[in-house]
């Protein structure tokens, strides 16, 4: 059975705002779709990806930037740092994780400790190995996102 994710529902104050913070991300736009007052979805897809989010009046109960660890993916974290500094997104400087492939956390700062070996450490990776190099930013209500650098995929993924 495939099972493929495709939709995340993201918790928005105010769905113009937002709206126009992922347009300037350089997501798609896919949907702006209003019934009446009470309820509007607004439908975005990131370049390259398959998986889309959405967000608007009527779409969840959970509290606005609630959401954290939102993962996308990149080849060229420098180039992403460059373009989306570009586009007027307030981004982290590029920074990676002392202890292995997946940080934990979105905090802000050059050190944060999440656990034994699992340092930001401010910087690319010294060997700039794949998975190693992140940078984040978070949507006008604070929802986190974490771009990861990955130049190649560990075998069997």
């Amino acid at each position: 059975m495939d099972l493929k994710f495709e939709l995340l529902v993201l918790p928005v104050s105010d769905a113009d705002r937002a709206k126009a913070f992922y347009e300037a991300v350089g997501f798609r736009l896919d949907v702006d779709y209003t019934d009446n007052e009470e309820f509007r979805v607004v439908h975005f897809t990131p370049p390259g990806s398959e998986c889309s989010i959405i967000f608007g009046d009527g779409m969840t109960t959970a509290a606005p930037g609630s959401t954290q660890g939102l993962y996308l993916i990149v080849s060229d974290i420098e180039q992403a740092h460059a373009e989306l500094v570009a586009r007027g997104i307030e981004v982290s400087e590029i920074f990676h994780d002392a202890g292995g492939l997946l940080h934990h956390g979105h905090d802000a700062g050059d050190v944060v400790h999440n656990g034994p070996g699992q340092e930001r450490l401010a910087g690319l990776h010294p060997d700039r190995a794949s998975y190693g190099c992140y940078l984040t930013f978070s949507d006008p209500d604070g929802n986190g996102w974490v771009l990861q650098e990955v130049k190649q995929r560990l075998a069997g993924r």
